[in-house]
């Protein structure tokens, strides 16, 4: 089922939650709605749902405008963080509870539902805890019943409000996994919010990044993180390194520092910033003609694969990180307190304006 959402806004009293929201997910998609806390997403999520009314704006459900319709008519499958499960049910009953609680002529019989139930409990891998009760099961097999009790009454969508919220990180990883396992096993058009970028972009099929109750981009994980349509997007998609400078003849200094602009925009005699992660800090012993500034080595720390460099410029006593290989930090032998030139790579420049953050 394809939704689309045209022109949707709500207000709570003078807090406006969503400005004209524009957006539509095709049959099939697993979209993210990602964001800081207040952007509006879980907001939009349950008008999607029907369990909040838009001040303005429609809901369309495989092209039928269902705006105005009960979410019991929308047939939607919605998750919890905190999985709603009834505590005095077992787990084959809370998977149950949406079949049996149809109107007579809808219900399947007792067999049906039974049939159906051990299907799920197959599907999300709890087949042996079907007489068990929520406070039997951890957190990950909670929330695994909570999706097996939405998919019982087979909906043609699936809402999620940050379903992996309330659990540890090696939990939520394995279930992100899970989840974009299970899509791929019933194509089923679903759409999660998550402040988390990581999970974003390990499950979706496309980002939503969202902000202050407006859209600031929409695309694909690659595309989101690569290619960030403002300062906020690449700000807010992971670990950044700020630098303000300016624009000369398709060149960026930053004092006596030139840089090359590897962005196409034409900026001319402007005054911009300019980003780069992490792992787009190369480290050098020697200055390389003016491309890098000078920085001392403050802090080392080593994670796994990756080693992680604070440093602070020397002329300007800005804070910088760099990521490295435990290869490349081995050849360069860098130890603390050390001074050594920073040269970022593949950086994003956008005009000073833009930056609001």
């Amino acid at each position: 089922m394809s939704i689309q959402i045209k022109q949707i806004s709500k207000s709570f009293g003078s807090y406006q939650a969503l400005n004209n929201i524009d957006l539509t997910i095709p049959t099939g998609e697993l979209v993210a709605l990602l964001g800081p806390s207040g952007s509006g997403k879980t907001t939009l999520l349950r008008i999607i749902a029907g369990l909040e009314q838009a001040d303005q704006g429609s809901i369309y459900l495989d092209q039928k405008n269902m705006t105005d319709s009960h979410v019991k008519e929308r047939n939607v499958g919605f998750v919890f963080q905190h999985y709603a499960l009834f505590r005095h049910m077992t787990v084959f009953d809370n998977i149950a509870f949406g079949l049996k609680v149809r109107p007579r002529k809808e219900r399947p019989s007792k067999e049906k539902i039974r049939e159906k139930v051990f299907e799920l409990l197959k599907l999300v891998k709890l087949e042996s805890f079907s007489d068990r009760y929520p406070t039997q099961l951890s957190g990950g097999q909670r929330q695994r019943v909570a999706l097996a009790r939405a998919l019982a009454v087979e909906p043609k969508v699936l809402l999620l409000d940050e379903p992996f919220g309330a659990l540890d990180a090696k939990v939520r990883k394995d279930l992100r996994r899970w989840l974009r396992q299970l899509h791929n096993e019933i194509p089923i058009t679903s759409v999660f919010v998550t402040h988390d970028q990581e999970e974003a972009l390990d499950v979706a099929d496309r980002i939503v990044v969202m902000n202050n109750g407006g859209i600031e981009q929409i695309g694909t994980p690659e595309e989101v993180y690569d290619y960030p349509a403002n300062p906020f997007v690449y700000h807010f998609l992971g670990n950044v390194n700020l630098f303000q400078g300016r624009i000369q003849q398709g060149k960026m200094t930053f004092g006596d520092v030139i840089l090359e602009a590897t962005d196409d925009k034409k900026m001319v005699e402007s005054q911009v910033v300019a980003f780069a992660r992490p792992h787009n800090i190369k480290i050098e012993r020697a200055k390389n003609e003016g491309q890098a500034f000078p920085a001392r080595i403050e802090h080392i720390r080593s994670v796994g694969p990756i080693v992680h460099l604070e440093l602070s410029r020397t002329d300007t006593k800005e804070f910088i990180e760099a990521e490295l290989s435990k290869e490349e930090f081995r050849a360069l032998k860098l130890q603390a307190g050390e001074k050594v030139f920073v040269n970022p790579k593949d950086m994003k420049v956008f005009l000073q304006e833009e930056y609001t953050i």
